[in-house]
């Protein structure tokens, strides 16, 4: 799939230490990173594959979201700690 596709990751250099399929293809197969421009696919048939490796930045603002929606829709529980 690596292979057909046009790939974009979190991060270059995570994908190229620790994806093996990523590392297979080489790093001149990725596309662009999260946040980097990238053109548009050239027909509807060309595959885009999104390979995250789970940087840590991505979970601090998923809980960013989930925190500020759950707020805003008076929803949660705050605990003393």
């Amino acid at each position: 799939l690596v292979l057909r596709s046009r790939l974009f990751v979190d991060s270059r250099v995570a994908a190229m230490e620790e994806s093996g399929d990523v590392i297979a293809a080489g790093a001149g197969h990725i596309i662009a990173e999260l946040g980097e421009p990238a053109a548009a696919r050239k027909s509807p048939e060309e595959v885009t594959v999104f390979k995250s490796l789970g940087q840590a930045v991505e979970d601090v603002m998923a809980a960013h979201l989930a925190y500020t929606r759950a707020k805003a829709a008076g929803k949660g529980l705050t605990v003393s700690i």
